[in-house]
């Protein structure tokens, strides 16, 4: 070891996240399969918290009605630009919701406890900090910002407002992660070297080509407001409803997914992320007036901290993947690798250990006796971590955490500075793809180099 052995279990946001069984040893000659379960406890509470919306698109209302699974939570307002939106709002969460193109006027309702903000990224940082600032507590999905510039002023009045405020990059809160994270911990893949992520789609709505409703127009979008903080364009629905495409108002797929793999490797590692950041890629398949690329490359470095030894990561992101895509996280150490996902965790062991059989011992020395020192091949050891049946899944557990802190006080398992350590590194992917050059970034003083 380079430093002392890297034991970071630390809170992984939801107690009592376990292994239904524990393995005795980790080295085995087969493959085993483990379950994961969640051992709640007392962590819904019972105060009634009211909930409002602010962006009502499809991942608003996911985030929506996963988190009115939970008990004594109420969808009180719902902001969206679009009539549409607020009209469904209406048919899914009753007549006598409020509604409203002003996310301003949500801020102004006390029995407003928390708001979801799921707008465009351009928007991210703007109302959140108008949130904090009301005394609303704060659940943003990822990224947490638009550009690396906006991230200290909202950290900053994160820390002022004394709200509990939490990042949406759900996995966080996910069996498969925590298990990895213990596993490592642990020692079950030696000293992490190298990690790599992908993730891969094939279809026109995985490649942001949404549907763009017939009755768009000026009179039922708002559309002034949408580019009130960016460029004035005259009103286009694609830009609107494809919002992801163009860097006025997205991220491109490294702030849409890379963060996501950044997150999880984070949580795993207690990394504080990457010191030099290279993006390649391009446009390869949807040339529908985008401005960002289909297919993302991104290479980083990690250096040697407290908190892991020095390793490199490789991120690909494909949306014109034959296979029918795929989502994947592995880990490399110096004993093993684990493929993770949110629900699972593939552990594999090279470093098998020697049978302590006397009749195997004596039948080894019979063989080859004159290049006894000859290595052997070993079969990796593989130990495979899924989810039992019936689990909520990252996303409930996620605002279950959120709930929770907000009910308690508490600490969340993505709070604005882990969010932050996500998607700057992300958002440079995009500097590096335009400026076609490596970009330097201070993990610990979150700060571009």
């Amino acid at each position: 070891m380079k430093k002392q052995r890297r034991s970071f279990l630390k809170n992984l946001g939801l107690a009592g996240a376990t292994a239904a069984i524990m393995p005795s040893a980790f080295a085995s000659e087969t493959k085993q399969i483990k379950f994961l379960e969640r051992t709640a406890g007392d962590i819904f509470g019972s105060k009634p918290l009211g909930l409002a919306l602010i962006g009502a698109g499809g991942m608003g209302v996911a985030d929506a009605k996963t988190a009115l699974k939970h008990d004594n939570i109420k969808m009180l307002a719902v902001c969206d630009l679009y009539d549409g939106r607020l009209e469904e709002s209406k048919t899914r969460w009753g007549e006598d919701i409020f509604l409203t193109k002003d996310y301003e006027d949500i801020l102004k309702e006390e029995d407003i406890d928390a708001v979801i903000i799921a707008t465009p990224d351009h928007w991210h940082e703007q109302i959140s900090i108008d949130a904090l600032k009301a005394g609303k507590h704060v659940y943003c999905e990822k990224p947490m910002v638009h550009s690396v510039a906006e991230g200290q002023e909202l950290i900053n009045a994160w820390k002022k407002s004394g709200k509990v405020f939490m990042v949406g990059s759900q996995g966080l809160s996910s069996l498969g992660n925590e298990k990895a994270k213990e596993l490592l911990a642990q020692g079950a893949i030696g000293d992490i070297n190298y990690a790599e992520g992908f993730w891969a789609r094939n279809s026109p709505f995985g490649a942001w080509q949404y549907p763009i409703p017939p009755d768009a127009s000026p009179e039922t979008v708002d559309w002034q407001k949408f580019i009130a903080n960016t460029e004035k364009r005259p009103f286009d629905p694609k830009r609107f409803f494809r919002w992801r495409n163009y860097l006025d108002y997205g991220t491109g797929m490294a702030g849409d997914l890379f963060v996501h793999l950044f997150s999880s490797l984070h949580f795993i590692t207690n990394s504080v992320g990457p010191n030099k950041v290279a993006a390649t890629g391009g446009l390869r398949y949807w040339n529908d007036g985008r401005e960002v690329p289909d297919v993302l490359l991104g290479m980083f470095d990690y250096p040697d901290s407290a908190q892991h030894p020095a390793f490199n990561l490789s991120l690909r992101c494909n949306f014109v993947d034959g296979t029918s895509g795929s989502t994947y996280l592995k880990i490399v150490g110096s004993k093993g690798s684990m493929d993770v996902t949110w629900d699972d965790v593939m552990l594999k062991q090279n470093d098998v250990a020697a049978s302590d059989d006397p009749f195997m011992e004596e039948k080894g020395k019979e063989q080859s006796p004159k290049r006894s020192d000859r290595k052997k091949i070993l079969p990796p050891s593989e130990t495979f971590y899924q989810v039992e049946k019936g689990y909520k899944g990252a996303h409930y557990d996620h605002f279950a955490n959120f709930f929770h802190a907000i009910r308690t006080n508490g600490p969340v398992v993505e709070d604005p500075v882990f969010g932050f350590r996500a998607a700057a590194p992300a958002l440079l992917c995009n500097e590096s793809y335009r400026q076609n050059k490596f970009m330097g970034w201070d993990p610990v003083e979150m700060k571009v180099i």
